[in-house]
């Protein structure tokens, strides 16, 4: 699955704050709606769907559950997801269940965790009593042990994410706590875009990925395991490759790995996209050459404010040309950044003209006779583009 090229050289284009950069997208659910997002900022997406969602309709763990909900009394029901939530009521009135989960739920103090929640419990003619205004399970935690849980029975609709001493505070609170699995989370049918998205972060030829929960980061790290490329994925993703998570939890199997995330203030993908918008250009330090502001992007460049599109073996000359900004970098070792150009010179000269074709001015980057190359470096500009 290779990235869609969002944005072209061109003065009538405006640039966007994620033009140049590839995204990838692990998420299963909602993953148009965050591709369209970062598409709408100009970024270039690969969506490779770390998991799928498996409803348990036809499973015997969550008959049982809900049949043990029904016949004993509760005392508190925890709504966790919206998907969920209306997979359970939907399982139950297959099983002829529905009216008699219902009557039991009008029954409980019903506890949603967010707005989404809510409206799947109001759909199905329940109200719920309280949801906290952080959307935050720790949140529901913390009402629930304040007000005293001994002796309670406490249902809570599990959703795939782990929960980290939830269960275990609750009966250390001296309840009895009952999970309702709605939804399994499995590897997804097809996985070559996954492999295809390992391979293109291990190759740093995406500049972030995104992750919406916790089970598709464990995902990729396993599938990573079993292709023997884990410290490679790692690398990357401690090194050079963001990983952007949803929020804390998503981040987890993440960050047990010495993996640094950002995660936006509020868990929604909105933000998500704004944390990219701010996060990824502002990894790029901008280069005065030639009088010109010099942005390297992942699969593009920006001078000054237009988008040039750049092809692959031109980005990895100018990296390279890059890494020493001003200083003469030899043909020899400009071959070597070369993917698959063997041993003739010449290659670098051939990528070298459309390069500057392609930056559509010559003058960035000068020849130096029997040498090699260097990024036409204007130090004195520095300073103008520090206050800036």
């Amino acid at each position: 699955m290779h990235p869609e090229q969002t944005g072209a050289a061109g003065d009538e284009a405006p640039v966007g704050p994620l033009a140049g950069f590839t995204v990838g997208v692990t998420a299963a659910r909602r993953a148009d709606e965050l591709g369209a997002l970062l598409r709408r900022r100009g970024a270039a997406v690969m969506h490779a769907p770390a998991l799928r969602i498996v409803p348990l309709a036809d499973d015997s763990e969550l008959l049982a559950a809900t049949k043990q909900l029904i016949d004993h009394a509760l005392h508190v029901v925890i709504a966790t997801t919206a998907i969920g939530f209306r997979g359970w009521v939907e399982a139950a009135d297959g099983w002829g269940l529905g009216d008699a989960l219902l009557d039991r739920l009008r029954e409980v103090r019903l506890l949603a965790r967010g707005p989404k929640v809510r409206g799947a419990i109001r759909a199905a003619g329940l109200t719920e009593e309280w949801s906290p205004p952080s959307e935050s399970m720790a949140e529901v935690l913390e009402r629930l042990l304040e007000e005293g849980v001994e002796g309670q029975r406490i249902a809570i609709q599990l959703h795939g994410e782990p929960l980290p001493g939830f269960v275990e505070s609750l009966r250390a609170g001296g309840a009895e706590v009952v999970g309702v699995p709605v939804y399994r989370w499995m590897p997804p049918e097809d996985i070559g875009p996954v492999d295809r998205l390992l391979d293109a972060t291990v190759a740093r030829a995406l500049d972030a990925v995104t992750f919406t929960s916790a089970p598709a980061a464990a995902s990729l790290l396993d599938r990573a395991e079993r292709r023997g490329m884990r410290e490679e994925l790692l690398d990357a993703l401690r090194h050079d490759v963001l990983a952007a998570c949803v929020g804390p939890v998503t981040a987890l199997p993440l960050e047990a790995h010495d993996i640094p995330t950002s995660q936006p203030e509020r868990f929604r993908l909105g933000p998500l996209v704004q944390l990219l918008t701010a996060e990824l250009p502002g990894r790029v330090r901008p280069l005065p050459v030639a009088g010109r502001r010099l942005e390297i992007r992942g699969h593009a460049v920006v001078v000054d404010g237009e988008l040039r599109t750049v092809p692959p073996a031109g980005m990895a000359l100018l990296r390279a040309l890059a890494r020493r900004p001003g200083w003469v970098v030899a043909r020899a070792e400009l071959l070597r950044s070369l993917p698959g150009a063997g041993r003739d010179e010449h290659a670098v000269e051939t990528a070298m003209a459309r390069l500057r074709t392609a930056l559509g001015s010559p003058k960035l980057i000068q020849t130096v006779v029997k040498r090699g190359y260097r990024l036409a470096l204007d130090p004195s500009a520095e300073t103008k583009y520090a206050d800036a």
